[in-house]
């Protein structure tokens, strides 16, 4: 019995010793008692993507041009960069359809103008249809030498209609 008595006070004296030694001690030697591998995974990244021409820029475009949800995307492994939008008003987004205009995308940062490129049996990548509200509509610039990289601010200019700071996705 006196042994027993013995070795539960040496586990009662030594539970003290190491917790007042813990306590003691600078936070950084600490470490958890236990962890999981959720605890040790890296955050997850936020996919919030807020609308791109919210408030006076988006009014602009509705109103003006008669489009919006614009946007540029980097497709086919960065070789073309693809310009869409919607049509709201075909009349005021005539324009963006219209054969004669040549559309170009204009990159400041790296100093670059693309065109569209003429496929010997189809012809320009773009719609050229006449423009139907409520429609999607898209064209492609060639980006050779993958010059322009995701997240650059272009313009996209198409006759008078000019759409600036658009990011490349």
């Amino acid at each position: 019995m006196q042994a027993r008595l013995t070795r539960w006070a040496g586990v009662v004296v030594g539970s003290i010793a190491l917790s007042i030694a813990a306590a003691q001690s600078p936070p950084g030697d600490q470490k958890p008692a236990t962890s999981s591998a959720k605890d040790t995974a890296p955050p997850r990244p936020v996919r919030y993507h807020p609308d791109r021409f919210a408030g006076r820029a988006g009014e602009y475009y509705r109103l003006v041009w008669g489009v919006d949800s614009l946007s540029a995307r980097w497709a086919e492994s960065g070789e073309v960069i693809r310009f869409n939008y919607r049509v709201l008003d075909p009349t005021k987004a005539r324009i963006l359809n219209d054969k004669a205009a040549e559309p170009s995308l204009e990159d400041p940062r790296a100093g670059v103008s693309l065109v569209i490129p003429q496929m010997e049996k189809i012809g320009k990548l773009r719609q050229t249809a006449t423009p139907e509200a409520g429609k999607s509509y898209w064209m492609t610039f060639s980006n050779k030498g993958r010059l322009v990289k995701r997240g650059d601010h272009v313009n996209v200019v198409i006759g008078k209609f000019r759409a600036d700071g658009l990011v490349v996705d």
